[in-house]
């Protein structure tokens, strides 16, 4: 009988490996990149490849107020910048240039933007609308008219876009609702707290027709 061996062999382990914290966090963010990379590049298959314009200036053509601007700006200017600092148009104002306040409201294609966060290139071959193409001459458009008539304005810094808001909303509804009216001009914001004479005006404007 073969003794009994008091120390059997035991299973051989499978080796450790040992990986530091800043080693996974390397291997992590390159796996991360190329996963972008193949993503982008799956995505420019499809759609056959964006083009691409910029950084620099590149010609950039808008209809405003009826006229046709050319221009040379960069992608990343916005319709604001493009209309105030390169076609002097500077009726619209730039108050929290954001999108959270208004003031800077213009009308694209017939909807309320606003255009401290549109882009001017994103906006090509649309029909722009700023305060400053409201009037007819010396003759106030209706709701230009009705804001002076009731005083609905202090400071005047979110009257254009008020007033752009206004126009939108009566073109498409000329007898707006005073409820109508809050849920259209609820995009606008005045610090000086005039709502009670912005919404008389808007509900005093009348011969609003759609442009």
């Amino acid at each position: 009988m073969a003794p009994k061996d008091e120390h059997p062999e035991q299973p051989e382990q499978p080796p450790r490996f040992s990986v530091s914290r800043r080693d996974f966090l390397k291997t992590a963010g390159i796996s991360s990149l190329a996963a972008g990379v193949v993503g982008v590049a799956e995505a420019d298959a499809q759609t056959g490849g964006a083009r691409v314009v910029g950084p620099g200036e590149v010609p950039v053509q808008l209809m405003v107020n009826g006229k046709r601007l050319d221009l040379r700006i960069e992608p990343r200017v916005t319709l604001l910048d493009a209309i105030r600092n390169r076609a002097d148009l500077t009726g619209n104002k730039r108050a929290c240039d954001r999108g959270a306040c208004g003031a800077c409201t213009m009308i694209v294609d017939g909807r309320t933007v606003y255009s401290c966060s549109t882009l001017a290139i994103d906006v090509q071959g649309k029909q722009i609308r700023t305060v400053d193409g409201l009037a007819n001459g010396a003759t106030l458009h209706p709701v230009q008219q009705a804001f002076c008539d009731v005083d609905a304005l202090m400071c005047g810094f979110c009257t254009p876009g008020f007033v752009m808001a206004s126009v939108a909303l009566l073109e498409k509804n000329p007898n707006p609702t005073p409820e109508q009216v809050r849920k259209g001009l609820d995009g606008n914001i005045c610090r000086c707290g005039t709502f009670t004479r912005i919404m008389e005006a808007t509900l005093k404007a009348k011969g609003v027709t759609r442009a």
